[in-house]
């Protein structure tokens, strides 16, 4: 490809987008409460006992309620599962993680909307796909009538 004059204004123009959403409250939000997530070890021990469960879980997953611990196994994941999401840090970064997501959803809609109406711009998000006849992600081949 050749550089020309306008695709380098462009490349400029989007680093320059990418540096502010570094820069931004929401990213910086983010990064904050991946440390805390990260750095506390209370939460790092419930999320590990979580994926020990979830491991166990999937193992008990391939036999259905035949496996002889199918009950305790299943009960013993929802249990953990719980613990780790009531964990401040755990919820305090899913919030930051999710908010993250709406502004980078918001900003690719942004961006696909200005080029044209008509490009479809997979963000998993129902308000931000509601332009086009599919979801984002139908995996139906255009089943969906979206023409994928």
């Amino acid at each position: 490809m050749l550089a020309t004059i306008e695709s380098i204004k462009l490349v400029e123009k989007a680093e320059m987008i990418g540096e502010s959403i570094i820069a931004s409250d929401i990213a910086k939000d983010y990064r904050h409460f991946y440390h805390k997530l990260q750095s506390d070890p209370e939460t790092r021990k419930k999320i590990a006992e979580f994926v020990k469960m979830k491991d166990h879980y999937e193992d008990v997953q391939r036999f259905g309620r035949f496996h002889p611990d199918y009950k305790q196994i299943m009960t013993d994941t929802r249990l953990r599962k719980r613990e780790m999401d009531m964990d401040e840090n755990v919820a305090n970064f899913r919030k930051a993680e999710t908010e993250l997501q709406s502004l980078l959803d918001e900003v690719s809609t942004l961006i696909g909307r200005s080029v044209s109406e008509h490009i479809k711009v997979p963000t998993g998000n129902p308000f931000f796909d509601s332009g086009s006849s599919c979801s984002g992600g139908c995996g139906t081949g255009g089943g969906c009538g979206c023409s994928a």
